[in-house]
């Protein structure tokens, strides 16, 4: 597509739709931490408030692979659109929940929608502009995720207070609303019709196997125990619907996760760089505000402050990303961010028995540099080495590595921390929570060592691949 300042100009209100679809899925995220209490005490169900998150996330995680996949099939548009109307849905219905497993089961139908969008958006982006354009644009998606994780909690604690909650869910309607107009307004394509022979047999196996597994993850050592009966048969049952799908894609003509993708070394790369990245991200985020508040006597806000400085950190690097890739090549490019990234955690390593906001945002701010300079490269280079009809897939690939490697972050760094930052937040004895946290940032630590080695075996350059499968078009004039 061309580079024509006139063509660009035409692809502002696509790209604003994608920024409001994506700012939707952001504030979704954050926007219901502030509300549970004001939530709970008006339909109850307190106990079960984490399921909100966890349902979530699991929902989200799962949902990425197959309808990266099938926007590869059936085209983006088409799937944004049912995307962001079943967000849209899931968010109303929300609104009118009666009682928290109500409340629970609408999070499902909203995160079914938000799974989608969370990588067909950088899908289309990568559709719509060439490759020097690309990395410049992905920033401008890190600083709406970013505003998005500020804005969250700001307006859910708002709302809250006004005892008006319901609000905090019913405001994603005109917003969806106006996003689908723009989408239907702007974003034209044109997708080769062809037979299809659609894996609904490998969408299953790898949906259900990744729902046990995810979830065993995240409940393991809170709602069971790791070694019991219920744990040992969700993880056994999820690894061999694993093995069956791994079984089925090899015989698939067109499968869900064609597993020669692979064999490829930027592939294997921007998966583990991605496992790592969601590990640190949620370590700081879920256990950085603890330790700020316990052992260092932070109030909630400021620590909250300090751990949002890793997203405000992200957007500042990711807009310079691309330039110096082009200029310095993908891996250092790539090696620069994960020194960043090891350099911030080894800060909250080194400083840990000194507990202050401003080195916790100091660190935070120099892991989030470090990402935007690892992440955006890679995905464009990524987008820029495989066809059309699977650049919905690698894009849907590093999202949902991202997302399982926050999974298992929880997994992980909780069984470490959270047992005995039970105890020590009870009592409020802060050398007990600096002891817990230097364990969970020592594990962060090597979390960031091995995002660090991922960097040095990126490869040098990637190929081009041939052209076909479709078209994305920003305007009907540029149509």
């Amino acid at each position: 597509m061309s580079d024509g300042i006139g063509l660009r100009s035409e692809r502002g209100p696509a790209l604003l739709a994608l920024l409001l679809a994506t700012f939707l899925i952001g504030m979704s995220a954050w926007v219901i931490a502030t509300a549970v209490p004001s939530i709970a005490a008006d339909i109850g169900g307190f106990s079960s408030f984490p399921w909100l998150f966890s349902v979530y996330l699991l929902t989200m995680t799962v949902t990425v692979p197959v309808v990266s996949r099938l926007a590869d099939i059936v085209g983006r548009k088409r799937l944004l659109v049912i995307g962001i109307s079943v967000f849209v849905l899931g968010s109303v219905l929300c609104g009118l929940a009666w009682s928290m497993p109500s409340l629970i089961a609408f999070r499902v139908v909203q995160a079914l929608g938000g799974g989608s969008i969370q990588s067909l958006a950088l899908t289309v982006i990568g559709d719509l502009y060439d490759r020097e354009d690309r990395a410049r644009v992905q920033g401008h998606i890190a600083v709406t995720l970013a505003a998005a994780s500020v804005i969250g909690p700001l307006v859910g604690g708002a709302f809250a207070m006004m005892d008006a909650w319901r609000v905090v869910f019913l405001i994603n309607l005109p917003i969806g609303v106006l996003t689908l107009w723009l989408i239907h307004r702007n974003v034209h394509e044109h997708v080769e019709r062809r037979a299809h022979r659609i894996d609904y047999a490998g969408a299953v196996l790898i949906t259900a196997a990744l729902s046990l597994l995810v979830l065993g993850a995240l409940e393991g050592g809170r709602a069971w125990s790791w070694t019991s009966v219920t744990s040992v048969t969700i993880f056994a049952v999820g690894a061999a619907l694993l093995v069956a799908f791994v079984f089925r894609e090899r015989r698939a003509a067109e499968p869900i996760i064609p597993l020669e993708l692979f064999q490829r070394r930027l592939v294997v790369v921007m998966a583990v760089l991605g496992l790592m990245m969601g590990g640190i991200m949620v370590g700081l985020s879920a256990f950085a505000p603890i330790y700020l508040q316990v052992a260092g006597g932070a109030s909630p806000i400021w620590a909250g402050v300090a751990v949002a400085a890793m997203a405000l950190g992200m957007p500042a690097s990711s807009a310079l990303a691309g330039r110096l890739s082009l200029r310095w090549g993908l891996r250092r490019t790539t090696v620069l961010g994960a020194m960043l990234t090891a350099a911030g955690v080894s800060g909250l390593v080194v400083f840990v028995d000194h507990p202050s906001v401003y080195t916790v945002a100091a660190c935070a701010a120099l892991v989030g540099i470090g990402f935007g300079f690892t992440t955006v490269p890679g995905l464009v280079a990524l987008q820029e080495s495989v066809p059309w009809n699977q650049r919905g897939m690698v894009t849907g690939l590093v999202t949902f590595f991202r997302s399982l490697g926050q999974v298992l972050g929880v997994a992980a760094l909780g069984a470490v921390g959270t047992t005995i930052l039970g105890d020590a937040a009870r009592d409020r004895d802060p050398l007990v929570v600096q002891s817990a946290i230097g364990t969970v940032f020592l594990l962060m630590l090597v979390f960031a060592l091995v995002h660090l080695l991922g960097s040095v075996v990126m490869p040098r350059a990637v190929g081009t691949p041939r052209a076909g499968g479709a078209r994305v078009q920003p305007s009907r004039s540029a149509a």
